[in-house]
């Protein structure tokens, strides 16, 4: 069998300047540390690097968890972790949705054998604590409840402290995506009573994509050993991940790390620590007031109200007459730069504009309100 295109060589991308819902822009500290020398995964002095990596980790989420580590697969396979393993058959989960990844987790918890109880809120809003609390006067035998902290989809931030009482009160355990808070906006597992929760390296941590940091209480372990039936997914079963990540000095090999990721996941989460996580915080929440004043300048409207809006993913209504894939297709062709496109029920409706990480920064806000303006023009 021959190669169809013998004229294939190395890739070589272009240079976009990344403003979507992810990846964000990837800074050249994190690529160089990506290049170093690869070792093998049970190499002690990788080994100590696992470590760093869990310690950093239990800063950016704010917890004192031990079993706070990347899964090797991208956040998608976190969400997936957390539903597999502390869900059982017949188990029944309030699920709230509120945009596309609530429905994520809904999937999850019908492929898991649970019994879901949809909280519904429309697409922009946060969730309804006073549904939650109803569904739970409603259903007092659930045993977790789950919910999405920063919806993806629309930019909306929900009161995940005010959910994981209600949860606690009842005695339900909580799963939270954090996919798109976490570094970004406050996020503070222990504070709030968080029982598990997911994120992805690519977005607020201006990692690569790929990993997906996650974290799990001790009640939520307790859950895992006790369960009565084996857990579906056999590489995401935390009674053998915990052999790996859990046992400084005796691991035991479960999988091949990506080892080369985890350098760069290791060098964002220091470079996070060096800016400290308040720092952080106030850099997006100030980029996107500046970013905000830009477009309502340009008469566009926010999707989500100021008071739950997230800010680090800014949800625009597209204007009327403007074509909304011949607008992105000529950022992207004339400016190098990207922005998102609507999800689900909104799709072609809205745009999803992103100040993650290193993209959240002075130039980037400025520079897209410029090519902005010059498409809509």
């Amino acid at each position: 069998m021959s190669i169809n295109n013998p004229h294939i060589k190395s890739f070589v991308p272009p240079q976009r300047t990344l403003m979507g819902p992810g990846p964000s822009d990837v800074p050249q500290r994190i690529l160089d540390a990506m290049q170093r020398p690869t070792i093998g995964h049970l190499d002690p002095a990788f080994q100590d690097m696992m470590e760093e990596i869990k310690s950093l980790l239990r800063y950016a989420f704010q917890t004192e968890n031990p079993l706070t580590f990347p899964v090797s697969a991208p956040g998608s396979a976190g969400m997936e972790m957390c539903f597999v393993n502390l869900v059982e058959p017949g188990n029944k989960v309030i699920v709230c949705v509120n945009g596309v990844f609530g429905g994520r987790m809904l999937e999850n918890v019908k492929r898991t054998g649970g019994v879901p109880v949809v909280v519904e809120d429309e697409w922009g809003k946060p969730v309804s604590v006073a549904k939650v609390e109803q569904a739970f006067k409603d259903n007092p035998d659930t045993k977790v409840l789950a919910f999405v902290h920063a919806e993806t989809s629309t930019g909306a931030q929900s009161d995940a402290k005010s959910l994981a009482e209600l949860a606690r009160k009842h005695g339900a355990l909580t799963i939270m995506d954090c996919v798109t808070s976490l570094g970004g906006t406050p996020v503070l597992i222990d504070e709030w009573g968080i029982d598990a929760a997911y994120s992805g390296s690519q977005k607020c941590l201006s990692c690569t994509p790929g990993l997906s940091p996650v974290t799990f209480s001790e009640g939520a372990i307790e859950k895992v050993k006790v369960r009565k039936t084996p857990v579906q997914s056999w590489f995401l079963d935390l009674n053998l991940v915990l052999g790996y990540w859990q046992s400084a000095g005796k691991r035991t090999y479960h999988h091949t790390a990506p080892i080369n990721p985890l350098y760069g996941l290791h060098e964002a989460l220091v470079i996070l620590s060096e800016e400290g996580l308040e720092n952080a915080w106030s850099r997006h929440r100030t980029m996107h007031e500046k970013l905000r004043n830009g477009l309502e300048g340009m008469d566009l409207k926010f999707v989500v109200e100021e008071s739950a809006r997230l800010p680090q993913l800014n949800s625009v209504w597209i204007p009327e007459g403007v074509d909304d894939a011949a607008a992105r297709t000529r950022l992207l062709s004339e400016f190098n730069l990207e922005i998102g496109a609507g999800l689900g029920a909104l799709a072609g409706k809205v745009w999803r504009i992103g100040l993650m990480g290193y993209s959240a920064k002075a130039q980037n806000v400025d520079f897209c309100l410029k090519a902005l303006k010059a498409v809509l023009a």
